[in-house]
This record gives structure tokens, C-alpha cells and sequence, in this order.
């Protein structure tokens, strides 16, 4: 890969590519490195810390970067019709690389550093905040709003899990497709 003149911004986002693909446990130092094109000695100069720092730094990104994207993708329309546009982003990633590539903050949450699965929860409380407004926008009533919230983040991540296992994007249309009929 090419030198980038940002190497921390690059190891961050060579991180996050790299967990998407391979997970927490799968992503070395040496990874990032060669993903980013960053030179060696970058690493402890940007993350002192070490990997526990590159983590929170990548989940960090990450989770910022998806919550905009699922904010905005919710602002344009009604739930139903956004998770269905989520389910297309995956469904382009699909079809550009061959690969699903599977969820930076459901693999952190998954992964053995406390401050990436601390990043994590934030992450997902955040979305659920997102989504159970949004419903609540939908006419769902108050009480029933964070509780579906938490059906769709959790049908939607682990519907990706199975479309990752199976190299399709089926498991996410049939969750959608289920999740429609129990909101309305």
C-alpha cells in the first residue's frame, strides 16, 4: 500500500478496515502497518498507548462514522425505509469486494479490550437512541419505542453475522422483511 503523509489517521482507518474483516483478535500491529502503509515507527509515536489505544481510537471512528451515517439515513425517511437503505450499503460492499464485511462495533463488543467494548456499548446505546426516536417519529408509541429499538440493532447485527457466515446478504432482507411486519 502507498505512504500516506497522515499516518495516524490512515493506522485508524487501516484499523477499522481490518476489524471489519478479520476482527479484534485477527488485528495486529503489523496488519495496520502494512494496510496503512505507515512506517514502523509511527505506531508508538501516534499510539503510545499500543493496540489498546488503537482500538478505542478505531472503535471510536468507526462508531462516529456509522452513527452519522445511520443518522442521516434515518433523517431521509422512515425506519422501516432506512434500515432497508443499511442493508444496501452492506449489500454494495457485497458486491464491490466479494466479502460482507461485518460490523467494527459488534466485533469490538465481542473483543477482549475494555476500553474498544466500553466504546462499543456507547456505540450501540447511541443507536439505540437514534432508532427509538426515530420510531417514536413512526407513531410508535413511547413505551414500546427503545425496547423495538433494541429488537432491530440486535435482529440487524446478528442478521450480518449470518449473512457474513453465508456470503450473502439473504439473512439481512429476511430480517428487515420480519421486522417490517412486526413494527406495523
Amino acid at each position: 500500500m502507498r505512504r500516506t503523509p497522515e499516518p495516524r489517521a490512515a493506522m485508524i482507518r487501516s484499523a477499522v478496515e481490518l476489524i471489519r474483516r478479520q476482527g479484534v483478535a485477527g488485528t495486529s500491529f503489523a496488519d495496520v502497518l502494512a494496510h496503512s502503509g505507515a512506517p514502523r515507527g509511527s505506531i508508538y509515536h501516534h499510539f503510545p498507548a499500543g493496540r489498546t489505544q488503537l482500538l478505542d481510537e478505531a472503535t471510536r471512528a468507526a462508531g462516529e462514522s456509522i452513527t452519522g451515517r445511520i443518522a442521516r439515513i434515518l433523517d431521509a425517511g422512515d425506519t422501516l425505509s432506512a434500515l432497508r437503505a443499511l442493508v444496501d450499503v452492506w449489500r454494495r460492499d457485497l458486491a464491490e469486494s466479494g466479502d460482507l464485511l461485518g460490523c467494527p462495533i459488534a466485533a469490538a463488543a465481542l473483543g477482549t479490550d475494555p476500553g474498544a467494548r466500553a466504546r462499543a456499548r456507547a456505540t450501540f446505546d447511541d443507536w439505540t437512541t437514534l432508532l427509538a426516536a426515530s420510531l417514536r417519529a413512526d407513531g410508535l408509541p413511547t413505551d414500546r419505542a427503545h425496547s423495538c429499538a433494541v429488537l432491530i440493532l440486535s435482529a440487524v447485527e446478528g442478521a450480518l453475522v449470518l449473512a457474513r457466515a453465508r456470503g450473502e446478504a439473504a439473512p439481512l432482507d429476511d430480517v428487515v422483511d420480519e421486522l417490517e411486519r412486526a413494527i406495523r
